[in-house]
C-alpha cells in the first residue's frame, strides 16, 4: 500500500494522518435503541464520561449520536435530538482536548451542534436528507464526514440495488462530494465513508471492504464504521467467537488498503490493533 500522506481541516485544527497508524473514533450513542449500545449513555453525566474514557484510553476522535440511524429506526425531531444531545455536548466541550464529532442529518441539530463547539459533523445522509445541511457546514470551519447511503433509515435495505456496488458508490459519492463543493464546502475539510451496512446487503458489504482502495480515487482520506455491524455478527455467531474479532479483521483489510479512520464501540481493542499495526509498519522501513 502506497499513497500520499492526507489532510483534514477541521476549524482551527489540521488532522494530518500519519502513514501507518490509522485514527480511532469512538462511538458513543446516546439513544435508546441504537443496535449496539442503545440505552447504556442516556444520561449525560454517563455519556461525559465514557467520553473522557475513550480519550484517556488513547482515540483519535469522538463521535456522538442523539438519533439511531440502523437500518429500521424510526426517526427523531429535531427537539428530541437536540435535548439528548446538548447536555453530553457541553459537558465533554469542556474537558475534551481531542476533536469532537456530531452524528446528525438535521439542519438545526447541526447548526446547534457548531454553536457549541463541534469540531466535526458527521453525516449519514451524504447531505441528502435535509437540503439545508450542507449549507449550514458551509458557513462554518468544521470538518464533513460525507457517507454513502440510500433511503431513510426505515426503509433503506429495501434500496440495496446497485449494477457494480463498487463503482456505483464510488460514482454517487464522487457526485454528493462535487454537492458539497458547490455548495462552499471546501475540499479539504470532507472526509468519506462508504457507509457500511446503509443500503448494502452481507455480500455487498463484503465486496466494498475487499476493494476500499478504489475510494482513494476521490482524492480525499477515508473513514470506515464496520464495528458490530450485522454482516460481521453473522460471521461471529456462526464461529461462535466475540464480533469484535471480526471488527478486528476487516478495519485491519482497511487498515492495508490505506484507510485513515476506524469508527469503532470497543475503543480498547481498536487502540491495541492499532498499536500493533504501527510496528509493524514501523518495523520495515522500505514500506
Amino acid at each position: 500500500m502506497l499513497k500520499k500522506e492526507m489532510q483534514w481541516n477541521i476549524g482551527k485544527q489540521k488532522i494530518v494522518f500519519p502513514m501507518g497508524r490509522p485514527l480511532i473514533m469512538g462511538i458513543i450513542n446516546i439513544t435508546p435503541d441504537s443496535f449496539s449500545d442503545g440505552g447504556q449513555y442516556l444520561n449525560p453525566q454517563v455519556a461525559a464520561d465514557r467520553a473522557f474514557w475513550m480519550q484517556d484510553s488513547g482515540v483519535d476522535l469522538i463521535d456522538l449520536g442523539a438519533e439511531s440511524t440502523r437500518p429500521g429506526a424510526e426517526p427523531v425531531s429535531e427537539k428530541e435530538e437536540m435535548t439528548r444531545l446538548l447536555p453530553v455536548l457541553k459537558r465533554c466541550r469542556a474537558k475534551l482536548t481531542i476533536p469532537l464529532s456530531i452524528d446528525t442529518y438535521k439542519s438545526k441539530v447541526c447548526q446547534m451542534a457548531i454553536d457549541h463547539g463541534a469540531d466535526i459533523i458527521n453525516d449519514v445522509s451524504g447531505g441528502g436528507w435535509d437540503p439545508e445541511l450542507l449549507a449550514v457546514v458551509a458557513r462554518s470551519p468544521v470538518g464533513y464526514v460525507l457517507v454513502h447511503s440510500h433511503g431513510m433509515p426505515k426503509t433503506m435495505q429495501k434500496e440495496a440495488q446497485y449494477h457494480d456496488i463498487v463503482e456505483d458508490v464510488f460514482n454517487e459519492l464522487s457526485v454528493k462530494l462535487d454537492r458539497c463543493l458547490q455548495a462552499g464546502i471546501d475540499k479539504e475539510r470532507i472526509i468519506c465513508d462508504v457507509g457500511f451496512g446503509f443500503a448494502k446487503d452481507k455480500t455487498q458489504n463484503l465486496i466494498l471492504l475487499r476493494r476500499l482502495s478504489r475510494f482513494h480515487d476521490l482524492g480525499r482520506p477515508l473513514m470506515i464504521g464496520v464495528s458490530r455491524k450485522s454482516f460481521l455478527q453473522v460471521f461471529a455467531k456462526r464461529h461462535g467467537v466475540d464480533v469484535e474479532m471480526m471488527n478486528i479483521i476487516a478495519q485491519t483489510v482497511a487498515f492495508w488498503q490505506g484507510v485513515e479512520i476506524w469508527r469503532v464501540h470497543d475503543v480498547v481493542t481498536a487502540v491495541a490493533a492499532r498499536d500493533l499495526l504501527e510496528k509493524i509498519w514501523k518495523a520495515d522501513s522500505s514500506l
